[in-house]
Parts: C-alpha cells; structure tokens; sequence
C-alpha cells in the first residue's frame, strides 16, 4: 500500500489534483475537507445551529461512511448539498472544534488503514497521515484562488462577487493558519508546488514524476 498527502489553502487545486493522482495510480481518493463540509452542512442546515457546544454534544449521533466514492450521512449521499460558497465557510467553524477534527481524523485512518489513499486537505502531512510516503503542499496567490473559486461558482450558475470571494478566501487562510490546532502548514518532509501559474496537466506530471522517483530536493518545505 502507498499513502499519498496533499495540502495546501482552499483553491489551490488540491482536489483536483488529488482526483486525478488517484484515478492514474488507480488507488482510493480521499476529501477530507468534504467531511468538515458535511459536518458542517448537516448541523447548519439539518440542525440550525454552528454552535460548538451543540456539536460536541451531538456528533457522535452523526454517522459518515464512504460507499461508492460518496460519502453517506445518517443514510444519506452527499454532494452538491456541500459544494455551495456558504459550506466552505461552515466548514472553516466546525474545523476549530478539536472533537469534531478527532472524528475526520479517524474516519480517514480508519479508511487508509485497509487500501492505498490519497488524501487532500489541510493537515494531512502533519496530522493525518504523517507517516505517508509522498508528501506534497501545493500554493497558489489569494488572487488566483479567489478566481479559480469563482470561475467554478459561475459554472454551477450561483451568484457571487469575485471581491467577496477574495475577502473569504484571505480570511480563511488567517484561521486555518493560525488556529491552535492542527494549523495549516507544509510538512518538513514534503514538496512544495507553486501552482498559480501552472496548469493542472503541469502540476500532475510534477507530481507522478516524484513519485516515480525523479524529483528535485531543493522544492521541499
């Protein structure tokens, strides 16, 4: 088995990036911030309420499972519900709660401990998986991101403001990187990736060619 850990900010391309890394080694991909995404949407939309007393009290009433490439929540599939502009922002609150990162935690060991995974979010390398044997951090400029996100949001026909997006993007960077737990950052061991002025196809050759073995030492964190 291999485990491979990709972190970086929101709209970096860690996802995509990690979809396609699997899909070529032909191993499982794991979206832990879908997780914190469906926490978050199940208790603001199912309970209406972000409030981290309720949560704690409740989550363990919560059950998330992964059943072909979905995950399943208390019976039911999750997608698009998670994929809106307001659950990354749920996402953010829930993710600062240490309960709620202990259940994601285990629900992506618990997976990677029986199949090859790779595996995107923000403390994958350092939390999650810190024994994984590839790791990667991949960046981009807040700008780039901000327009990649709203690029995506136009598509699926929502309403937004490029600023605002920018706004939230920057502001979510501030509590991922400074909360006391588990804090965004590059693993010591990984290879940092520059992606703002890369294109996806660029980014996975990078990539696929570390893991075959090809790679330059100066690029890690």
């Amino acid at each position: 088995m291999i485990h491979i850990a990709i972190d970086g900010p929101a709209g970096s391309g860690k996802s995509t990036i990690a979809k396609k890394v699997a899909n070529k080694l032909n191993i499982k991909y794991l979206d832990s911030g879908a997780l914190y995404r469906i926490i978050g949407y199940f208790f603001k939309e199912k309970k209406n309420t972000l409030d981290e007393n309720t949560i704690k009290e409740t989550l363990d009433k919560l059950s998330i499972s992964l059943k072909d490439d979905f995950y399943i929540v208390n019976g039911e599939k999750i997608d698009k519900q998670i994929r809106t502009a307001n659950s990354g922002n749920y996402a953010s609150t829930v993710a600062k709660i240490p309960e709620v990162r202990e259940k994601v935690n285990l629900i992506l060991r618990n997976i990677s401990e029986k199949m090859s995974t790779v595996i995107d979010g923000r403390d994958i390398g350092t939390v999650v998986l810190p024994n994984a044997e590839y790791k990667f951090f991949l960046t981009a400029s807040a700008e780039e991101r901000a327009k990649r996100r709203f690029n995506e949001l136009i598509e699926k026909g929502e309403d937004v403001n490029y600023n605002l997006i920018l706004k939230e993007i920057k502001e979510r960077d501030f509590n991922d990187t400074t909360r006391n737990i588990a804090p965004l950052k590059c693993a010591k061991d990984a290879i940092e990736i520059d992606t703002t002025s890369k294109n996806i196809d660029d980014v996975l050759k990078e990539i696929l060619n570390y893991i075959d073995g090809d790679f330059d030492e100066s690029k890690g964190c």
